[in-house]
């Protein structure tokens, strides 16, 4: 009876096959790029929500209740 598959032979295809389909060695200096402009806008938006009236007092309120709790 003869063995068609050992451990060894399907390890060896399976990494064969594996390396035949990693075709992208990563990310283009485009897409670095697009990627510092996405989290450089994402950054403006929060900081711009952060420091807005309604968020600042409500910061401003709920420390000012944690500050204020008796011991």
């Amino acid at each position: 009876m003869k063995i068609l598959f050992s451990p060894r032979s399907c390890g060896a295809r399976v990494a064969r096959v594996w390396r035949a389909r990693r075709t992208d060695a990563g990310m283009s200096t485009s897409e670095y790029a697009m990627g510092t402009i996405a989290a450089c806008a994402f950054a403006a938006v929060l900081y711009k929500v952060v420091t807005s009236d309604v968020v600042s007092t409500a910061l401003q309120s709920t420390i000012g209740k944690a500050l204020d709790v008796p011991f």
